[in-house]
C-alpha cells in the first residue's frame, strides 16, 4: 500500500515538473514574438513603405456647382408723378402688356386749370406783342425821314419788341411743362412684360404727396432671365465668357437647362469676395420663373500647363498644405497650393518640384520630414 502510494507522488510531480518546463517554454515563445511584433512596429514607423508616383505636367479643367438665382431681365416699378386720383385701371396682375400699352388712367383737375391758363398766357403775351412790334415798324418806317425818329427812340421800340417776343416763349414752354403734367396722368409701359404687382384701387389718391409708398404697377420682362451667380476668388482666374453653363431648379427637378456666360462683373464683391456672373436664359415657355434658386454647374476650363498629382498625394496639416517628395530615400516636405481638382487629381503650385519628381502616393503628417522611406 505504501509502494503504491510512493508511486503516485512520484507520477504527481514527474507531470507538475514537465508542465512548468512546458509553460517557461510558452511564456518565452510568447515574449520573443511581442518583441518581434515590437520591432517591426518600431521599423515601420522609423522606416515606413510606401508607394510612389511621378510628379506630371498637365492641364486640368474642372466644373464648380454653386447656387444661382434667376432674376427678370427687366423689372420696373411705375409711379404717379403728379399728385392725383386713379380714374381707369386697365390691366391686374399677371397682364401681358406690350411696349407703350396703356395701363391706367389718372385723374387730376387742376393740371386742365392750369393748361387753360397757359394757353391765355401765350395769346395775352402775343398780343402786347403784335403791338410793339406794330410800333417798332412804323418807327422804322418814318426814321428813313431824316430828323423825324430819334436814335435812341427806335432802340428802345426795338428792345420793347424783343422782350415781347421773350415772354411769348416763355409762356410756350410754361404751356409744354403743363402739357408734360397731362401726359403723366397715363401710366404706360416701358417695355413688353408681365404685370406681377398692383397696389392700387379706382378712385385712390395716389402721386408724391399721397400716403402711400408702393408703386402703382410693378412689370417684369420675363421672357429672358438672367441667371447670376457668384463664384468664390480661388476660381475667378479660370472663368471665361465663352462657357456655356448648365443648371437645374427645385420646381422642375428632371429637367436641365443651359445658358450662355454673357457679362463677367470683373471685380469681387467686398462682402462675398466673389465675383458676379450674368447667364442670358430665353424663357419663351415661362415654365421658369423670376428670384427661381438654381443649381448652377460652371466649367472651369483649363489654364496654363501645372504639376498634376493624385490627391491622395497632397497632405494638409494645421499649418500647411505639403507633398512629400521622395530624395535618396529620404523624405523631403515640400510647402504647395491647391489648384483646381477633377475627380482623383488635383493641381498644385509653388515649391521645389520639377516633372518626374518622386512624391509619396498617399502623404501625412506621419511621415515625418527627413524620415527614411522603403518604396
Amino acid at each position: 500500500m505504501n509502494k503504491l502510494k510512493n508511486k503516485s507522488i512520484l507520477l504527481l510531480a514527474v507531470l507538475a515538473m514537465a508542465i512548468g518546463s512546458l509553460s517557461a517554454c510558452h511564456s518565452d515563445d510568447k515574449e520573443k514574438k511581442e518583441q518581434q511584433e515590437e520591432q517591426e512596429q518600431q521599423e515601420a514607423v522609423e522606416t515606413p513603405t510606401v508607394q510612389i508616383v511621378p510628379v506630371t505636367k498637365g492641364r486640368l479643367s474642372s466644373n464648380i456647382t454653386i447656387p444661382g438665382e434667376l432674376i427678370p431681365y427687366q423689372q420696373v416699378d411705375l409711379y404717379a408723378k403728379t399728385n392725383s386720383y386713379v380714374k381707369k385701371l386697365l390691366v391686374d396682375i399677371g397682364s401681358e402688356v406690350h411696349q407703350g400699352q396703356l395701363l391706367a388712367v389718372l385723374e387730376a383737375p387742376e393740371i386742365n386749370s392750369q393748361l387753360a391758363a397757359a394757353q391765355s398766357r401765350i395769346k395775352q403775351f402775343e398780343a402786347v406783342y403784335f403791338a410793339s412790334k406794330a410800333t417798332y415798324d412804323r418807327l422804322v418806317s418814318t426814321s428813313k425821314t431824316p430828323g423825324t425818329v430819334s436814335q435812341n427812340d427806335l432802340e428802345q421800340a426795338e428792345a420793347k419788341k424783343n422782350a415781347d417776343e421773350a415772354n411769348i416763349d416763355a409762356a410756350k414752354s410754361g404751356l409744354k411743362e403743363v402739357s408734360a403734367n397731362l401726359a403723366y396722368l397715363e401710366i404706360r409701359a416701358p417695355f413688353d412684360g408681365v404685370i406681377t404687382s398692383r397696389n392700387v384701387n379706382l378712385g385712390a389718391y395716389v402721386g408724391p404727396g399721397g400716403k402711400s409708398t408702393d408703386p402703382l404697377f410693378t412689370i417684369q420682362d420675363q421672357g429672358r432671365l438672367r441667371l447670376v451667380v457668384s463664384v468664390p476668388e480661388i476660381y475667378t482666374g479660370a472663368l471665361s465668357n465663352k462657357s456655356e453653363v448648365g443648371f437645374t431648379v427645385r420646381a422642375l427637378p428632371s429637367q436641365k437647362f443651359t445658358a450662355q456666360v454673357k457679362r463677367i462683373a470683373g471685380a469681387l464683391d467686398e462682402k462675398l469676395r466673389a465675383e458676379r456672373l450674368e447667364m442670358d436664359v430665353y424663357n419663351k415657355d415661362k415654365k421658369l420663373l423670376p428670384h427661381m434658386f438654381a443649381e448652377v454647374s460652371v466649367p472651369l476650363p483649363a489654364g496654363d500647363s501645372t504639376y498634376v498629382v493624385p490627391k491622395t498625394a497632397v497632405a494638409t496639416s494645421t499649418e500647411k498644405v505639403f507633398v512629400i517628395k521622395v530624395v535618396d530615400h529620404k523624405a523631403v516636405w515640400v510647402d504647395v497650393k491647391k489648384g483646381l481638382s477633377n475627380g482623383d487629381s488635383i493641381e498644385i503650385f509653388g515649391g521645389d518640384l520639377k516633372p518626374d519628381d518622386k512624391l509619396v502616393k498617399a502623404a501625412s503628417d506621419e511621415i515625418r520630414n527627413g524620415s527614411t522611406l522603403k518604396y
